[in-house]
């Protein structure tokens, strides 16, 4: 196949401004006429939001560690082949992956992907010595084809002049842009990371503000040219998607709104591809469950943001037990868990009434309760595995699950290369609840199942 122009943006180290450079260069890039495919390194749901925003495309996820490379590969290239450029905002530090490896990092992608690397650096209070960190990312992996640098916070023309020729002359790479220090473009953030698109007020006022930063500084044309010096990509030996849609099976329940966004497109393009047709629903709208529904996926967010708004809507609860209750096969992620439980305690330790199909309570707290990728083995048979199957996921969250009674729990969960283990999550009659994200792609024999719980409660009627 044909190459694909790509770059992929990471940079030194984690707040050096990545995600705002990557949006405002994906903006400034649109701008110019090119249809611009925005990726994003890693599990994050949040940061392809801004993405979608200034591309009009939707962000992909590229994580080996829920993928693999032949799955990784055969996502990029389905969704970057009929744009003009892709542009792929990496994760933490270049070299960041899991534990003290490179695995699932942004520099372990840009080697799957064959793609030119610009590394981003927060050049505050550095002259000369910005040479030596460069070159340090250089010698970390000669195999990693870091191709230009871009200066983040450069307080003046003459700071970025010196930085500049420090960097060229002693690591013989260009240096292809810089941007002032604005604290004012930074992007708002929260418990999880950035505040999401939907709760962004005044969003494109800010995302103009963030393109018209990097238009004095950065030389687009030269981005351009190094995304064009990409090679072809092989085409994957084993494939996820199917050449053809299957025919509709089911109608499956989608809640989606501001409380719950957290989905990988991949995933639900998968669900899609193997027959079910997605039906948007929210408990923050003031109604109930659409009709005919034949399964629910709720996927995580910020529910503990709309507390008072989730529990006014008693109709949706009324209607979410009573389909439940006639065997509705309900599939539940992290904040969708906490929907499920009987109440949620926010961070001014407010209680407040929830859906009430798992006995039990979500209590925030002021720290991380669970963060990083895990291995999921299935300790029972569920309504998208069978008991034994492992599964790669990961996990993010400020709640704990406080159950009020025993319930069959859902997974063994491991991280890599720890020896500890814990049990989460429930599994109650047609409900499968955890604190795990999984990504479909990476795993299609259970988007396949839950489909076939869907298509089981749908004969049953």
């Amino acid at each position: 196949m044909s190459s694909i122009p790509r770059l992929l943006i990471a940079g030194t180290h984690s707040g050096v401004g990545k995600t705002t450079l990557s949006t405002a260069i994906m903006a400034s890039l649109n701008k110019r006429g090119l249809n611009v495919q925005p990726f994003k390194v890693g599990p994050d749901y949040i940061d392809p939001g801004y993405h979608n925003a200034v591309t009009g495309r939707v962000c992909r996820n590229l994580d080996w560690w829920m993928l693999g490379e032949e799955t990784l590969r055969e996502l990029f290239i389905r969704s970057a082949a009929d744009a003009d450029i892709s542009i792929i905002e990496g994760v933490m530090g270049l070299y960041d992956g899991i534990g003290a490896t490179a695995n699932s990092s942004s520099a372990h992608v840009a080697k799957i992907l064959e793609t030119p690397v610009i590394l981003v650096l927060d050049a505050r209070s550095m002259a000369r010595s910005a040479a030596a960190v460069v070159l340090g990312y250089q010698q970390m992996d000669p195999a990693v084809n870091i191709r230009g640098v871009i200066l983040n916070r450069v307080s003046s023309l003459r700071h970025y002049r010196i930085l500049k020729e420090a960097i060229e002359s002693n690591c013989r790479i260009p240096v292809v842009g810089y941007v002032y220090r604005q604290p004012d473009i930074q992007l708002p953030e929260r418990h999880l990371g950035l505040l999401p698109t939907t709760e962004k007020s005044r969003l494109p006022e800010h995302l103009t503000a963030m393109q018209q930063a990097v238009e004095e500084g950065i030389d687009f044309a030269h981005l351009i040219a190094l995304a064009g010096e990409t090679v072809s990509l092989p085409k994957p030996g084993r494939r996820v998607f199917p050449d053809m849609p299957g025919e509709r099976r089911v109608r499956l329940g989608l809640v989606q709104d501001r409380g719950f966004n957290f989905y990988y497109q991949d995933a639900l393009d998968l669900l899609t591809a193997f027959g079910a047709e997605l039906a948007p629903c929210s408990p923050l709208s003031g109604q109930g469950l659409p009709a005919n529904l034949h399964g629910l996926y709720i996927g995580g967010g910020f529910p503990e943001m709309f507390l008072e708004e989730l529990s006014r809507n008693t109709l949706f609860q009324k209607d979410l037990k009573a389909a439940v209750t006639s065997g509705m096969p309900v599939y539940a992620e992290c904040g969708g868990l906490m929907y499920l439980t009987t109440s949620i305690v926010d961070f001014s330790n407010r209680k407040y009434p929830a859906a009430g199909l798992i006995d039990g309570c979500c209590r925030m707290g002021q720290k991380r309760a669970g963060l990083g990728y895990v291995t999921a083995k299935a300790l029972d048979d569920n309504i998208i595995c069978s008991r034994g199957v492992s599964l790669r996921g990961h996990e993010f969250h400020y709640s704990t699950l406080e159950l009020g009674r025993e319930y069959q729990r859902a997974y063994r969960l491991a991280k890599w290369g720890e020896q500890t283990a814990w049990q989460d999550g429930v599994i109650t009659a047609n409900i499968l609840a955890s604190y795990v994200h999984l990504h479909f792609a990476g795993c299609p024999d259970t988007a396949g199942r839950l489909i076939e719980s869907c298509e089981k409660y749908k004969n049953s009627w």
